[in-house]
């Protein structure tokens, strides 16, 4: 059973810096994909940033483009996120999710249980 857990969530200043981890454990293949959710309060779940386990491809929401920076460490087996520049909109709670080879890119195989960002104005 594959395990994946957040770390580095918190309250952070507008305009702060914040970086978040994800280990997984319990894998028998490596992932095809590893990235991370978010979900403000009474707003949908949203795709944040995503990255293939090769490096070879990122993706990124349009809304932190510039500003977050998704990276695996493979040896780890750890993904993480680096959110500069926040804004107070940037405030939800951020969920790491893996997918295997042939999932979509909205249905993860598995989630993390997620971390608290808070960002103050």
């Amino acid at each position: 059973q594959v395990q994946l857990v957040e770390s580095g969530g918190g309250l952070v200043q507008a305009g702060g810096s914040l970086r978040l981890s994800c280990a997984g454990s319990g894998r028998t293949f490596s992932p095809y994909a590893m990235g991370w959710f978010r979900q403000a309060s009474g707003k949908e779940r949203e795709l944040v940033a995503a990255i293939t386990w090769s490096g070879g491809r990122s993706h990124y929401a349009d809304s932190v483009k510039g500003r977050f920076t998704i990276s695996t460490v493979n040896t780890k087996n750890t993904v993480s996120l680096q959110m500069n520049s926040l804004k107070p909109e940037d405030t939800a709670v951020y969920y790491c999710a893996e997918w295997r080879i042939g999932s979509t890119w909205s249905t993860p195989d598995y989630w993390g249980q997620g971390t608290q960002v808070t960002v103050s104005s």
